[in-house]
């Protein structure tokens, strides 16, 4: 039996996912596979690395860095997380993500993006590390306007979580049949139709496929949520969520709220560790 771990976007509200992944890896819990929409895909192949605590540690050494994620780097690189700094410079140099143990793990790779020019979702496999793996991160995580369009062998892709944001289904299709998913938002959270439309509309008129694909997420996303519900109740799938609305949200600069979605995630995962890994190792669940 097949087993995943499912991990969605939301920013750096990821870092409540972060929180999570580091107790599993603190405590030898294995996966098959991970798959990642993405701040998801950012922090996610840091289980495959083996490096805990590493997604905390760079999101709070550069929360002030202009490079990293400002106004100034949408103005100046187009992207509102710096494309080279973020995605290059900082795992490549910075602190180093760690390349010879991901290559040496089995666990698969999977991330989610979304084609600009039909609005569908486009998921990629990695099994071993190459240097267009940063660029296929780069793309899951380029949210529309504030990020520019990343192309890559002839396809422009954007962030993922436009045409696929809880990718439960995708993975059951690839074959992991016993999948934890990892929520950033709580249990009772309905996504709502996308505001300031006007000015959406204004924007993306020239990715009118794109455009439509994000005007619909809200039905997406609700009738995913939907489905992971179900899965839960049929035993396919563990869902973890926060209990309430986290204090940091898609990006922010502050540390101590950095930090506290960060422990939020850690203390549900220590809580529910004996449940968690009853629920992958087929026993009957506490």
């Amino acid at each position: 039996m097949k087993r995943g771990l499912v991990l969605e976007g939301g920013g750096l509200r990821g870092l409540f996912s972060a929180g999570i992944m580091d107790v599993l890896m603190e405590a030898g819990v294995h996966f098959d596979g991970v798959v990642g929409v993405s701040s998801g895909a950012c922090f996610g192949c840091n289980y495959k690395s083996h490096q805990p605590g590493r997604v905390l540690r760079y999101n709070l050494r550069y929360a002030h860095n202009l490079r990293y994620c400002s106004l100034w780097s949408w103005l100046t690189t187009g992207g509102i997380f710096g494309p080279r700094f973020a995605y290059y410079d900082l795992p490549l140099r910075l602190d180093p993500f760690d390349i010879s143990t991901f290559d040496r793990d089995p666990m698969e790779f999977h991330l989610v993006t979304t084609d600009v020019d039909t609005g569908a979702a486009v998921y990629h496999r990695f099994d071993h590390f190459t240097e267009d793996m940063l660029e296929w991160i780069l793309a899951s995580s380029s949210m529309p306007i504030v990020s520019r369009i990343v192309t890559i062998g002839g396809q422009r892709l954007l962030d993922g979580g436009i045409a696929d944001s809880i990718p439960l289904r995708y993975f059951q299709e690839q074959g992991f049949e016993r999948n934890l998913v990892i929520l950033t938002q709580p249990a009772d959270y309905q996504k709502q139709p996308l505001g300031h439309l006007p000015i959406i509309r204004r924007a993306l008129r020239h990715v009118p496929a794109l455009l439509s694909a994000w005007e619909h997420r809200h039905e997406m996303y609700n009738a995913q949520l939907r489905y992971i519900a179900e899965q839960q109740d049929a035993g396919n799938c563990l869902i973890l969520c926060p209990e309430h609305t986290l204090p940091v949200g898609r990006i922010s600069h502050n540390r101590s709220h950095m930090r506290a979605a960060y422990t939020l995630g850690r203390t549900l995962a220590l809580s529910q560790l004996p449940r968690i890994k009853a629920f992958l190792t087929d026993s009957p669940i506490l």
